[in-house]
């Protein structure tokens, strides 16, 4: 008879971490990822029998799936250990009925971190699978392929094959090509600062900015009303109106969820969301530590709350008094509040054990697995930390009918800035000298400048995702493969780190927004969002949501059908003639992007690829230097003389070698600036910084 308990668990990077923390009692197999879904061959959705789906085993995964039922033959217990959520709660839905586990057995396990401890408390409160999570990821799945097998080959039929429609990726598209419209409407606005130095006595000076004029907000928007002012405070008395000292404290920012996490790797880190959680799966599910052995070094990397339980905050805490000092630990355990919309399922994002700080164990990870630990550990440790405290300093200063401000502060305590400087204030900006009310201030200095109005800056993978967020647009796991796939389909591109659209994007989203105007609607999007949640939480029929939002759908699908003429893409022509046939060449747009190709195909299949010449002079060698593209699809920049010259950069070259190494300056972009920078990494000379407008 049997005497071991089979855990099943999704990969099998987990099966090998759980497998060392059980006795030989267990067996641990991994399903890697589904084993049944919906067919990719038709739609697999019976419509006129109430939506109901019609699973299949997936191709190639026969083999595993005996593998798994003679294993499940053999145990006496059967475990579902998939991932904590509503996709893992699908899998284990589906493992059941493959396997024959009887429905409300108490088969399913989950748990948040992949340590010892969380393992053997799993398996000691299993219960049944719910299905309610089940029935919300039944029901996204649906409303996925419905809206996808419906509209992609509408696309193909009207503007192009390979193209694909879903429920949430097309309303990114839309919001990225709104934005891009904003930018290229934007018209700048001119208007004027002026910044004055004053001082005590001649010596501790200050700076203060003009605000108000006669009590009121000054604007000025050109320069004949700045020379106004500035001839005024030439001649005008600064008198110190009051003087007002405070003690500001600012509080560190919650532990990650997965949202916060992708948005934080892309600016730190310049980690692409699908980056951040491949190598966060991985800290999640385990590594080998040595003579440790195998263990998750951080919680369950899917989540939207900030909650975090209470011994893992215990530790914490015990670790910063004992790293830190006592002062630098709150005087209470810190709180923060999820957001409205958060589902709450899991801890927030942490390290399985605050004591494996990054440095210990660095020489067992590889560089981006270590940078993100670090990441997540250091933003943990900082959350349970007491507050960095500044003394700040307000002066108002009158010059007859204006008004000027001077603002002040100096790092008193840093607090948990001792571990995650989240935001660089230096520690003491602009010192301002003790001084009383009525006191007389002498002018040093007046700087007038002139400003114009910035646009909207492009998306970037962190805006994007937080907006995604806050617009509650489809669910943080699934932040990461809507932006893969927009890209991927040639919708939008990556330009210095930051979303364009193509004119593919734009015509599709154009036609979607004329016909399907609730499929690329945000606040539609966000509702359906919800829908999900309240099925989640047994308040809501799955199959009711479905129904609801078919029959409007197929009623505009039918009608689009008919109303939608064929788009056409017209190529452009490449200025050439065909070298093998002597006809014009043309430039096309392929899977891979554009190329050129002879407009006699397909009597002749003459093709070059598209090299752009980026407008500058190879720092090298003189040569002309062109925009490439590698193998994945990233841009890089290399001299057309190669391989004579062997000059290769991702960042645009500005043509110009650096005077202090020699080697070759290059463009980096930070928000609304671009800045010309070596890229030897040892020099990383810097002469300026000019403003960037994202339309141009």
């Amino acid at each position: 008879m049997a005497d071991h308990t089979l855990v099943i668990v999704e990969s099998a990077a987990k099966a090998k971490t759980i497998g060392k923390f059980l006795g030989r009692n267990y067996r641990v197999k991994a399903s890697v990822g589904h084993i049944r879904d919906l067919p990719k061959s038709k739609l697999g959705i019976d419509i006129s029998n109430d939506f109901e789906p019609q699973y299949i085993t997936i191709r190639g995964k026969g083999e595993l799936l005996k593998e798994i039922r003679s294993e499940a033959k053999k145990a006496n217990r059967i475990l579902l250990a998939t991932d904590p959520d509503r996709e893992g709660e699908a899998i284990a839905w589906h493992l059941q009925h493959l396997i024959n586990i009887p429905e409300g057995s108490k088969s399913r396990i989950e748990f948040n971190e992949i340590t010892s401890a969380a393992i053997k408390k799993a398996i000691k409160n299993s219960r049944p699978v719910d299905l309610n999570l089940v029935n919300a990821q039944q029901a996204r799945r649906v409303l996925d392929r419905l809206v996808g097998y419906n509209l992609s080959p509408l696309l193909w039929s009207k503007v192009r094959k390979g193209l694909s429609a879903g429920r949430v990726q097309s309303v990114v598209v839309r919001v990225i090509c709104e934005r891009e419209k904003e930018i290229g409407d934007f018209k700048p606005e001119e208007y004027w600062t002026i910044e004055v130095s004053l001082s005590k006595d001649g010596s501790s000076r200050f700076t203060a900015n003009l605000l108000s004029y006669r009590g009121r907000k000054l604007a000025m928007r050109n320069e004949e009303e700045q020379k106004k002012a500035a001839d005024y405070l030439k001649g005008a008395e600064f008198i110190l109106k009051s003087l007002e000292k405070k003690e500001k404290r600012i509080k560190a920012k919650p532990p990650f969820t997965t949202s916060t996490m992708q948005q934080e790797a892309s600016r730190r880190l310049g980690f692409a969301p699908n980056r951040t959680m491949r190598v966060a799966q991985e800290l999640y599910e385990g590594l080998e530590l040595g003579k440790k052995g195998a263990v998750g070094l951080i919680t369950y990397l899917r989540t939207d709350s900030t909650r975090i339980a209470d011994s893992a905050q215990a530790e914490a805490l015990d670790f910063i008094k004992a790293e830190y000092g006592g002062t630098f630990a709150p005087s209470a355990p810190n709180q923060y509040k999820s957001r409205k919309s958060a589902q709450d399922a899991h801890e927030a994002i942490r390290p399985s054990s605050v004591t494996r700080t990054p440095d210990s164990i660095k020489q067992f990870l590889s560089r981006d697995q270590q940078r993100l630990y670090k990441l997540i550990w250091e933003r943990f440790v900082a959350s349970q930390m007491a507050a960095a405290r500044y003394d700040t300093i307000k002066a108002e200063v009158n010059a007859g009918d204006y008004g000027l401000r001077a603002n002040s502060s100096q790092l008193k305590f840093p607090g948990y800035k001792r571990v995650y400087n989240d935001q660089e204030e230096d520690e003491i900006k602009n010192p301002i000298p003790d001084m009383t009310n009525g006191q007389v201030l002498q002018l040093e200095e007046l700087t007038p400048e002139q400003h114009f109005t910035q646009p909207p800056p492009r998306y970037t993978d962190a805006s994007l995702v937080k907006l995604l967020e806050e617009k509650n647009i489809g669910r943080p796991s699934t932040y990461a493969p809507i932006i893969e796939t927009i890209i991927k389909r040639r919708y939008v591109e990556r330009q210095n780190k930051q979303f364009v659209p193509t004119e593919l994007g734009y015509i599709v989203v154009d036609l979607l927004t004329e016909h399907f105007g609730n499929i690329v609607d945000i606040d539609f999007t966000a509702r359906m969002e919800e829908e999900l949640d309240l099925v989640e939480e047994g308040k809501l029929d799955w199959k009711a949501v479905i129904r609801e939002f078919y029959d409007p759908f197929s009623a505009d699908l039918e009608k689009a059908q008919d109303l939608i003429e064929k788009v056409e893409i017209k190529d452009e022509d490449a200025g050439k003639e065909c070298p093998q046939c002597g006809k014009p060449m043309l430039i096309k747009h392929g899977r891979f992007g554009k190329f050129i190709a002879c407009s006699g195909f397909p009597d002749c299949r003459y093709t070059e690829s598209i090299n752009e010449e980026a407008g500058v002079d190879c720092p090298i060698c003189g040569g002309p230097i062109l925009a490439l593209k590698s193998k994945k699809g990233r841009k890089y920049f290399g001299c057309k003389n190669y391989p004579e010259c062997n000059f290769r950069s991702w960042n645009k070259p500005t043509g110009e070698k650096c005077p202090v190494c020699g080697d070759a300056m290059v463009e980096k972009y930070n928000k609304n600036q671009v800045q010309s920078v070596c890229q030897n990494p040892e020099c990383k000379h810097r002469p300026e910084t000019r403003e960037y407008i994202a339309a141009h």
